[in-house]
């Protein structure tokens, strides 16, 4: 047995070389012989002023680093060059090795013995205490994350959460924000029921119809607005024949709003005086429709001192083509 070679072998296992210099120190290394490079831990004792720098030869090695010093200062363990290295706080215990172009840390003692900070690059959050939630920012110390900004904050209470235009949590409130049982809920939009070929779409015990009550008197073109009111009552008499012109709205035509085999039905309540008027024409959208009325005959007259009810039912057969069943009925 080479007792030279043994001992070589035996330095690179377990040996151990201890650096007191407050300064920065290389590693010296020499061939076939023993040297502080090839010893298995490097220990750090002594007072330190300062961070410090210990450089080992760049080439494929694995080190204990004890950094046992006083003065709280941490250690930067790198390779010839210099490389860019790991940090070894005061007080820890770790494994490096060299990965081909520079140390890493392969293991650390800090999982139970950290009392300091450790930073982002290390593995930490680079603070010593955090409360609530928190933020990273690439490298840098993770800091708290701001209420609003950083994250939506809920209300405090129990209830069902919306998000304002600002991002902030509000509480939402039944009926304007979502459906709840028991609260009256106003749509602005269509809503569809579609049911299904076993299953009604819908069961109403009784449902309301918006009527616009007016004083005017039917004459001209009349535009009938179907999103306003399904009945509407004209309460003056009648001064001329009139055509009634269906619409959506004023900015919306019915084709519009409508799609192909969808079918509204609507009133029309007229009142007429001892001279009585009555409908002669039908438009949809502005464009004339030849109604078809009740028992195939068209009206050519009004009933005097009497209201006249007529009842459209608009379909829709395509695009803005319409076919609309009317009728006409006295009332006095």
């Amino acid at each position: 047995v080479n007792d030279q070679i043994t001992q070589l072998v035996d330095s690179a296992v377990a040996g151990t070389t201890t650096l007191s210099t407050d300064g920065d120190v290389t590693l010296s290394t020499t061939n076939g012989a023993a040297n502080q490079a090839r010893q298995a831990i490097i220990l750090l004792s002594g007072a330190r002023t300062a961070a410090r720098n210990v450089t080992a030869p760049a080439q494929s090695k694995a080190y204990i680093v004890n950094n046992a010093t006083t003065g709280g200062y941490a250690v930067t363990f790198r390779g010839s060059g210099p490389t860019t290295g790991v940090t070894v706080a005061n007080g820890e215990k770790c494994l490096v090795a060299w990965n081909g172009s520079d140390f890493v840390k392969v293991a650390s003692s800090l999982i139970t013995a950290l009392t300091g900070t450790l930073t982002v690059p290390n593995g930490g959050t680079g603070a010593t205490t955090l409360t609530g939630l928190v933020k990273g920012s690439g490298t840098s110390a993770f800091t708290a994350a701001v209420a609003g900004t950083d994250y939506l904050a809920p209300p405090s209470g129990t209830a069902i959460l919306k998000a304002n235009s600002g991002g902030a949590l509000a509480n939402a409130t039944a009926g304007t924000d979502y459906v709840a049982p028991g609260t009256a809920t106003t749509f602005t939009a269509l809503q569809t029921f579609n049911g299904s070929t076993s299953v009604l779409a819908a069961s109403l015990a009784n449902a309301g119809e918006t009527a616009t009550v007016s004083a005017t008197a039917a004459t001209g073109t009349i535009n009938y607005d179907v999103t306003t009111q399904s009945v509407l009552y004209y309460t003056s008499n009648a001064s001329a024949n009139w055509t009634v012109n269906f619409r959506a709205s004023s900015g919306t035509s019915l084709n519009t709003a409508m799609s192909t085999g969808q079918a509204i039905t609507v009133i029309f309540l007229v009142t007429n005086g001892a001279t009585a008027y009555y409908n002669t024409a039908v438009q949809v959208d502005g464009a004339s429709v030849t109604p078809k009325y009740q028992g195939g005959v068209t009206p050519t007259f009004g009933n005097a001192s009497a209201v006249d009810a007529y009842t459209y039912t608009i379909i829709k057969t395509g695009s803005a083509a319409f076919s609309v069943f009317a009728s006409q009925t006295k009332f006095s």
